[in-house]
């Protein structure tokens, strides 16, 4: 995999989208309002239409996002599909149900511009507890502690440079969830080489949505929680891995 080479903006944004109609517009308008704020460097946002079928990729366009289309239904492709034509110097993941502040963009892109940070993610907090404690409050403080301690990224944000990116060989499609793990541990050991940090930024948490948690029983997301820990192979496997990509009907 490659990517196109004419660079002509900054930084790329790039979301990938299944079914997110109800999401998007908000997430984008956010976003492009803090492009908006940073003077200096100039960005842009890339959609990735994942096979919807729903009206995000016209809703995005309507915003002024990029859109491009990935039909295979597959997180890790659909993030891969986007940094592909990405014309930034810097790559940012964000998910199409994720708010991010303006702060964290501006602090993101100043870790990345001061040469000594490769790249990193952000501690994650969800939109509502849905009054379930453990699930609600405690498993995503649980996580930040997680992401902290051992420096890996959620996929909710991740920002990194695109040159290490594919020298990190991208996010592995042979994944259908948790590939933001295993590319947060190729990424770190390119940065090292580079003499690079992997930053894990705590100052201003990306708001992530807490529907899961309205879609799911609380047996269900404890199965999707431990599968993975006792079984990895599992995540190889897009039935297993259903919790990443299963919408309700509407």
């Amino acid at each position: 995999m490659k990517p196109k080479t004419n660079d002509t903006v900054d930084f790329s944004v790039i979301i990938p989208a299944y079914n997110e109609q109800n999401y998007i517009g908000a997430v984008l308008d956010r976003l492009f309002n803090a492009i908006a704020e940073i003077k200096n460097l100039t960005g842009e946002v890339i959609v990735v239409d994942n096979n919807c079928s729903d009206q995000t990729a016209i809703l995005a366009k309507e915003k002024g996002a990029r859109v491009v289309f990935e039909p295979i239904n597959q997180i890790s492709r659909a993030r891969n599909a986007g940094a592909c034509v990405a014309r930034g110097k810097y790559l940012f993941f964000v998910d199409a149900d994720t708010q991010i502040s303006n702060e964290l963009l501006l602090l993101s892109l100043q870790r990345l511009e001061g040469g000594e940070c490769g790249g990193g993610g952000s501690t994650v907090v969800f939109d509502s507890n849905q009054n379930q404690f453990f699930f609600g409050s405690f498993m995503p403080y649980f996580w930040s502690w997680i992401s902290k301690t051992f420096k890996l990224a959620a996929g909710s944000f991740i920002f990194c440079d695109k040159k290490t990116f594919f020298e990190a060989d991208c996010f592995s499609e042979k994944l259908f969830a948790g590939e933001e793990i295993l590319f947060s541990i190729n990424y770190k050991k390119r940065c090292k080489k580079k003499s690079l940090t992997f930053e894990i930024v705590e100052d201003f948490p990306v708001v992530t949505s807490s529907r899961k948690l309205v879609w799911f029983n609380p047996l269900q997301i404890l199965f999707t929680i431990l599968i993975p820990l006792f079984f990895p192979w599992a995540l190889r496997s897009k039935r297993f891995c259903s919790f990443w990509y299963r919408r309700p009907v509407n």
